[in-house]
């Protein structure tokens, strides 16, 4: 990696947008970048909008808070756009020349054309993935949404690999990570759906898996991985 990598995630609560970017930020530490995320949003409640910013780079990271310029925009949800759920507006504000969208959806959103034109000219294409419908299949539940779109990232842009993502899940819930307010009862309530920690770490690496090769196959008809 030659240059620092901006992620931002919008969502709603429930969605796991916070559980992402700490997965993300730590697999990234295990494969050697410097990483570090953070999140935004309101009151903690289900389906409220909810976002965080992941920022990966070869060199350490000194700057947080709100994440003005992203390279790539994960969208965990459609009414992040179709009902404005976002504290970012447009959803792709700020967006850098040459970025990514990847919106979890079972189908394309009919944007206006001004924002078509606008993400044209700026080179961004949007990876359409249904992380959701991907969760409920492999993992058996939407609270493994987050780990579709994580795989997706994965297959588009190979800003990480499986092992590093598989240490970062094990940190996460194999281990005692302690997790805050609404996180740790999101946390707790994805246990509860395994019983045991091996069963959980397995479904949601399979859901990884599962968005990851439809990652990679959008990023072979793109003629290369996007941000690689």
């Amino acid at each position: 990696m030659r240059a620092r990598v901006n992620i931002r995630m919008s969502g709603l609560g429930g969605q796991g947008v916070v559980t992402s970017a700490h997965v993300l930020a730590t697999a990234a530490s295990k494969a050697g970048f410097h990483a570090i995320s953070n999140p935004f949003f309101g009151a903690e409640k289900r389906m409220a909008p909810a976002e965080s910013y992941v920022r990966i780079g070869p060199e350490r990271i000194y700057d947080r808070g709100e994440l003005v310029y992203p390279d790539i925009v994960m969208i965990f949800h459609p009414q992040v756009i179709t009902l404005g759920k976002c504290y970012t507006m447009p959803f792709y504000s700020g967006i850098r020349k040459g970025g990514l969208i990847i919106i979890n959806s079972d189908e394309e959103i009919p944007l206006s054309q001004d924002n078509l034109d606008f993400l044209a000219s700026q080179d961004v294409p949007i990876f359409y993935i249904p992380a959701t419908t991907i969760a409920v299949e492999v993992a058996g539940t939407e609270l493994a949404t987050n780990m579709g779109m994580l795989g997706a990232l994965m297959g588009t842009t190979q800003l990480v690999n499986m092992d590093s993502m598989d240490l970062a899940l094990q940190d996460r819930f194999g281990k005692k990570y302690v997790a805050s307010g609404g996180t740790a009862t999101l946390d707790e309530a994805i246990k509860k759906k395994f019983a045991k920690k091996g069963q959980l770490l397995q479904k949601n690496m399979d859901t990884i898996k599962s968005a990851y090769e439809r990652g990679v196959a959008w990023a072979e008809k793109m003629k290369a991985p996007v941000l690689a």
